[in-house]
């Protein structure tokens, strides 16, 4: 057996790690998957198939690069999906929809498109942590028509919000609340730091949160680009900079989306 090691520049949470892993779990050639998301790597246990896997881990543009191959001294432990960590991800995936629905409502009431556009970016976490779970126990053509299903549904909201952003930059100006948008998105901090304190938490009960994973997450930044936007419309009186953020974070949600229609194609043969 063998133990590749490689390095994912775009592994940020515990959300890239879902899809890593679901897009990789039904090679017949992989046996074991080790993350570690501070350092932005990933370990596979394999026997051959180096290249497919590499190629595999490329269809996803998550910027992987191959660190090392060499034997494996010894075969990976059986990394079982118990209950405990099928209750996480519960939770983890009702947090990430209940604030969907907290963002997207505040987001229509404070006519914040930032707001909206990081309610979309819950929404697509929630996603991937439902494919994980349904995905236990499933076909693979089950598992692709779930990612087909998920991925154009994304597709279409987002596109939908990247509509709505020109529409008001062109002609339809309207100053959002930037207290309600301040206010909401450090709630949505607090809930993807939380998260990630508890998926961390489910690797390792001793474990303390390291902020290096915390800032460097994407979540966690588009939430600190959405406060960052309602204080400069304060500051200029402006609706620009809550534009501005809606289309980063939008543009974010198409690759996600994108990320997750890869799973709708087979494994390469």
């Amino acid at each position: 057996m063998d133990k590749s090691v490689f390095h994912i520049a775009h592994l940020d949470c515990a959300a890239e790690e879902n899809l890593v892993r679901l897009h990789l779990q039904e090679d017949p050639a992989v046996h074991g998957l080790a993350f570690d998301l501070a350092k932005r790597q990933l370990t596979v246990y394999h026997l051959g198939a180096l290249p497919r896997i590499t190629e595999q881990l490329h269809a996803l543009h998550l910027q992987s690069s191959l660190v090392h191959s060499a034997a494996a001294a010894e075969a990976p432990l059986p990394t079982p999906h118990s209950n405990r960590e099928a209750r996480l991800l519960w939770l983890v995936l009702l947090i990430n929809f209940g604030f969907f629905l907290l963002e997207v409502l505040a987001g229509y009431i404070s006519d914040s498109m930032g707001l909206v556009a990081d309610s979309l970016d819950m929404l697509a976490d929630a996603l991937v942590y439902g494919l994980s779970l349904w995905a236990v126990g499933s076909s693979a053509v089950r598992k692709r028509s779930i990612a087909r299903v998920s991925g154009y549904f994304q597709l279409m909201l987002a596109g939908l919000g990247l509509v709505e952003v020109l529409r008001r930059f062109v002609g339809y100006e309207v100053m959002p609340d930037y207290r309600l948008m301040l206010g909401v998105s450090a709630l949505a901090l607090l809930a993807n730091a939380a998260c990630l304190y508890l998926l961390q938490q489910s690797r390792n009960r001793e474990a303390h949160m390291q902020a290096s994973i915390i800032f460097t997450s994407n979540d966690v930044l588009i939430n600190l680009g959405v406060m960052a936007g309602a204080v400069l419309v304060r500051v200029f009186d402006s609706n620009i900079p809550d534009l501005a953020v809606g289309t980063v974070v939008f543009a974010l949600v198409l690759r996600g989306a994108v990320r997750i229609l890869q799973l709708a194609k087979p494994a390469a043969a």
